[in-house]
């Protein structure tokens, strides 16, 4: 019976019980200096940087066209599946094969029984940065496990003893198990609980978690808090820092000094301390990016807008105070249950664009090896097509980029391409119906090796992932190593 780490858990339930009580006026003060508390409890603070930075794709991604298994035996299985020509030619949402030659991955490792893979052929930019760079890396078949899992054990039903991820094939209880290994809900994610870890190297914690793109729990610490900016710069409380209000620049400092001064209630002192923290912070992060830079260098998309961004916090560290922080950008769209085949190459063009844009920046800002950005998702989806699209899966392949990359390497155990469950792979069976691939590593073996890189300390990695502990040897034919391996 596989149960999750008590003693992680009970210290969160005492911190999150802590910041339920600060509902009282005597218990706020506490909680909301629970950051500083963190800071002088850390680790002593270092003299290097270092930024990891989640895209995660909104919607769950299609694996199959993403990374295109690409040798003649598999990708013929794959045409077969999803409707291809005679002659390896394009046909339902199958991917012509003499398209995917320009984006082939020749990876420094050969992989076994002569397997290749190419990247969808929007994705050249990718790509070449994957071959001749060799500055990414693909991880295959992750996603969230429990337990390392065959698809016997998942059909026996019996989850004391084989558990899944609650609700899975579920957009949103997906999306939060990936960012924090619990469903909708959950209120701390693994990115966060590395900022809790990291508080103590930042002069200013405010700016250890930092999100371009909205709330996101995988940014939640149980002291670390995310801050939140937009692709223009810090959000402004606009009666205080903004233009005239009601065009009298008198009225506008009134209001200034009215919700930033002292006040002898406790609740409304603290009100008004947030408030004033808040403009405080909007000045720090407005003089940090200074003024538009890179022009040229990102491409003008949702995606390459926010890792421009990105960038810019990066290259104002210190007037932010920063020398560990973890970041969160985004992209939506992938839900293609339709239109797949006339959808995804946008997408992918986006992300791929993006993706190596924002790599050369960090080599530009000479830090190339201190910033590491990978790729999430919700799930991947079914290897059949429904006829215009694919369904919601469970394991995907996602891309892992910066110059601490092991890069030009494919990660991971490749699958095997059918929807029968007839195949076999070293004892494994790896579908769950039309092709949803049961995950081959884990969500916490994939942030494990991350964190490892940035700093957390091996005894910390099962606190803030907490399935972890579960993985580190062989079952099922699959090694699972807790450190998959493609960090320096």
């Amino acid at each position: 019976m596989h149960l999750i780490d008590s003693e992680a858990h009970t210290r969160r339930a005492f911190l999150r019980r802590s910041g339920q009580l600060a509902l009282t006026g005597t218990a706020l003060p506490f909680a909301l200096n629970l950051a500083a508390m963190g800071e002088a409890a850390a680790q002593a603070a270092g003299d290097d940087y270092k930024a990891l930075v989640c895209v995660f794709l909104f919607g769950g991604n299609d694996y199959a066209n993403t990374v295109v298994t690409y040798d003649d035996a598999s990708y013929n299985a794959y045409s077969t599946i999803r409707g291809g020509g005679a002659g390896q030619t394009a046909g339902g949402v199958a991917i012509a094969k003499a398209d995917l030659t320009p984006t082939l991955l020749a990876p420094t490792t050969a992989l076994p029984e002569a397997r290749q893979y190419a990247l969808h052929p929007s994705m050249t930019e990718l790509a070449s940065l994957f071959n001749t760079d060799a500055k990414a890396a693909v991880q295959l078949n992750v996603g969230p496990l429990v337990v390392p899992l065959t698809r016997a054990q998942y059909n026996t039903g019996n989850r004391k003893t084989y558990p899944v991820p609650p609700k899975l094939f579920s957009h949103n209880d997906q999306q939060s198990t990936w960012q924090s290994s619990s469903p909708e809900g959950s209120t701390v994610g693994w990115g966060g609980n590395i900022g809790d870890l990291m508080l103590g190297q930042n002069s200013n914690s405010l700016f250890t978690c930092m999100s371009v793109s909205g709330n996101a729990v995988f940014l939640s610490g149980d002291t670390a808090l995310q801050y939140q900016v937009s692709t223009g710069g810090a959000v402004r409380i606009n009666s205080v820092t903004g233009g005239n209000v009601y065009g009298s620049s008198t009225v506008k400092a009134a209001m200034a000094q009215m919700v930033q001064q002292a006040r002898g209630h406790a609740l409304e002192n603290e009100y008004t301390r947030i408030t004033k923290r808040a403009v405080e912070a909007e000045g720090s992060v407005t003089t940090a990016i200074g003024t538009d830079y890179a022009a040229g260098v990102f491409p003008a998309t949702n995606l390459g807008n926010q890792l421009k961004m990105v960038a810019r916090l990066i290259r104002g560290r210190n007037t932010l105070g920063a020398k560990r922080q973890v970041f969160f950008v985004s992209m939506g769209g992938f839900d293609l249950h339709d239109n797949l085949i006339a959808s995804q190459p946008g997408l992918m063009k986006q992300l791929s664009d993006a993706l190596a844009a924002f790599y050369r920046q960090t080599v530009a800002l000479g830090l190339a090896d201190k910033v590491t950005a990978f790729t999430a998702s919700d799930f991947g989806r079914t290897l059949a097509t429904n006829g215009d699209g694919s369904d919601h899966g469970w394991g995907s392949h996602h891309f892992i980029v910066g110059g601490a990359v092991k890069g030009k390497q494919i990660y991971g155990t490749p699958q095997v391409v059918s929807i029968n469950n007839d195949a076999k792979l070293a004892g494994y069976e790896g579908h769950v119906g039309q092709g949803r691939l049961i995950p081959t590593t884990s969500v916490d073996q994939y942030g494990g090796t991350l964190a490892s890189w940035f700093g957390v300390p091996a005894g910390s990695l099962e606190s803030i992932l907490p399935n972890l502990k579960n993985f580190g040897g062989s079952a099922n034919g699959i090694n699972y190593p807790k450190n998959v391996g493609f960090m320096t």
